[in-house]
């Protein structure tokens, strides 16, 4: 691809960058909001069984799709810098209620055919218990995500990106799965009187499974964050990265 200089400064490589990982952070991010509701559960492979996890992995539906925004935001905080990272959380924050109101307004909509209608409220209608685990959770842990991620490049310098990508995924991702699971399978269920998770094995069962998988998914994404960055090219390298959001 040329890299011939793209209006307000950067080039094409590096525009077609920002523009793939706002699009995947956006879409695991949907795809994670509308998939939320539905719990997994991820045999171990060659027969493992780990203590409170058991056999399998038990997460919800959005874990998969959701590892996928802290990868696409590390890649995007090396890229084009700490504003411009926020700024893609933050406006991502506000793009959730803009789902969700296309989703309930979908759903509200008069129907023509009962058994879709009734498919998609089974399949798509989040409850309220999800919906406020979701959101308090990605505004804490993703911007703790940012935060992290560049404080420690402050120390390292553009050196070291393996401990930065992995510090800060890891520890937001801890934050996220505590925060989810507290609020969606405990706290709001019983505040909304729907109900709550009795068991408490249950529910560290959840937060460690699920965090096991978002920690492997780090550590595996680190040479494809190198990569990523490799290809793109770092904006804050460049002469005028002003144009980026830095």
């Amino acid at each position: 691809m040329s890299n011939a200089a793209a209006p307000g400064g950067g080039t094409d490589r590096q525009a077609v960058g920002q523009v793939a990982l706002l699009g995947l952070f956006v879409t695991a991010l949907v795809t994670a909001q509308v998939t939320a509701a539905k719990l997994l559960a991820l045999p171990l492979p060659f027969g493992l069984e780990l203590p409170v996890v058991g056999a399998s992995i038990t997460l919800p539906g959005a874990a998969l799709a959701y590892a996928l925004t802290f990868f696409a935001s590390d890649c995007y905080s090396e890229l084009y810098g700490r504003r411009a990272a926020q700024i893609m959380v933050n406006v991502g924050f506000a793009l959730n209620f803009v789902v969700l109101l296309l989703v309930f307004s979908t759903l509200e909509a008069p129907g023509v055919i009962p058994k879709v209608n009734q498919a998609f409220s089974t399949a798509l209608a989040p409850s309220a218990n999800i919906v406020l685990g979701s959101l308090l959770a990605y505004l804490v842990s993703q911007n703790w995500d940012v935060i992290l991620f560049h404080k420690i490049r402050e120390f390292t310098g553009q050196g070291h990106l393996w401990l930065r990508n992995i510090a800060s995924t890891a520890s937001s991702q801890a934050i996220d799965t505590v925060i989810f699971i507290g609020i969606a399978f405990y706290l709001a269920p019983m505040l909304l009187g729907i109900g709550r998770v009795e068991d408490p094995n249950f529910l560290i069962g959840l937060i460690v499974g699920q965090y096991l998988l978002k920690l492997l998914i780090a550590l595996l994404d680190t040479p494809v964050v190198y990569l990523v960055v490799r290809l793109v090219g770092r904006v804050r390298d460049k002469p005028n990265p002003a144009a980026f959001g830095n």
